[in-house]
């Protein structure tokens, strides 16, 4: 078995800046036996690849114990923190204002499987699938981005992709578009 973990390698200065931003376990239950820095790499590896979470590697702990820290931190909102957190610590390391106030919106169009999840059909790339609408920072930091079924237009999209920004990035001004 391999002792080092695949990348994306949490590095230390990630794990400092991560830590005290990741929820603490509940008091009631059994007593955590897993490493929070392994839990938050092995996160970080499906999110990162895209990965379903039967695939990640043996090097991670079980993927169920990991999917089940995770399940929690994405619904409280945790998850999203953490990732607006850091994103606006590495702005403020490049000399930029923490939160940004220019963004650009495109979708990507995946074709799928009839096996489970939401899916339609797209004319214009004339096949059945998903679109992921997503909206970026200037420098290609993503700020949100939706998974919705191939037929659902441009407009719809765009109004999913804002509203899952929340109160988050209420400095945006300019927002580019494609035009389709």
């Amino acid at each position: 078995m391999n002792a080092k973990p695949d990348p994306p390698d949490l590095t230390d200065a990630a794990w400092d800046c991560s830590k005290d931003l990741i929820p603490p376990p509940k008091p009631e239950g059994h007593p955590r036996t897993l490493d929070r820095r392994a839990v938050v790499h092995a996160i970080f590896y499906v999110v990162d690849g895209g990965i379903p979470w039967r695939m990640l590697p043996h090097a991670y702990p079980q993927w169920p114990s990991v999917s089940w820290d995770f399940s929690p931190w994405r619904a409280s909102g945790d998850w999203q923190r953490l990732h607006d957190t850091l994103r606006a610590q590495v702005r403020h390391q490049e000399g930029r204002h923490t939160h940004p106030t220019a963004g650009a919106r495109d979708r990507q169009s995946v074709t799928t499987t009839a096996l489970g999840g939401e899916r339609g059909y797209e004319s214009g790339q004339k096949g059945k699938g998903r679109q992921r609408p997503r909206l970026v920072a200037t420098l290609g930091r993503l700020l949100a981005v939706v998974v919705t079924a191939a037929s659902v237009s441009d407009p719809a999209g765009a109004r999913l992709l804002l509203a899952r920004l929340g109160g988050a990035c209420t400095k945006l001004r300019l927002l580019w578009g494609d035009g389709t």
